[in-house]
């Protein structure tokens, strides 16, 4: 990894580092995600859990619910309550959903794919040059060919 995602919380208390960039970096505006950041979107880097390495104090995790009916995990600052990261239901714990505004440098991962965008607020104008989609879109048309193989090896086989 060229450059160290490093991250944590407002306090401190929860410092984290990641070993992998992140299979794909996601910016959401379903209105889920809006009322629960309270912002127009949720930028989030999806990363293997085992690629998170958490060199502070344990998460809280915090089970909600979420627009599919089958929730989420927030993990959560014990202290100053800052979510860094969740664990949605579709991808169970072994993704993590690395809220990149925690980074120590959020610059270093933008957005590669807009999702949702059917209720983003009139006044974002989405970038040219980034794919968006009104509703979410299929994995294998939008990720890289080795975040696919890591998304394998992730999966629980049936």
């Amino acid at each position: 990894m060229s450059e160290k995602l490093i991250g944590g919380c407002n306090c401190g208390r929860i410092r984290y580092r990641l070993t992998q960039q992140p299979l794909i970096v996601h910016c959401c505006h379903c209105s889920w995600c809006q009322r629960e950041t309270g912002a127009a979107f949720a930028v989030n880097a999806l990363v293997e859990t085992s690629s998170v390495i958490n060199e502070g104090d344990q998460v809280v995790l915090i089970d909600t619910p979420s627009e599919s009916g089958k929730g989420q995990k927030i993990a959560r600052c014990p202290e100053c309550q800052v979510a860094v990261w969740s664990h949605y239901a579709g991808f169970g714990e072994n993704v993590s959903f690395i809220r990149v505004g925690t980074l120590d440098q959020p610059t270093q991962t933008p957005p590669d794919v807009h999702i949702f965008t059917e209720s983003k607020q009139p006044w974002f104008q989405l970038p040219a040059d980034t794919p968006s989609f009104g509703k979410y879109y299929s994995t294998r048309q939008v990720w890289s060919e080795e975040s696919m193989l890591r998304l394998k090896k992730l999966r629980p086989t049936q």
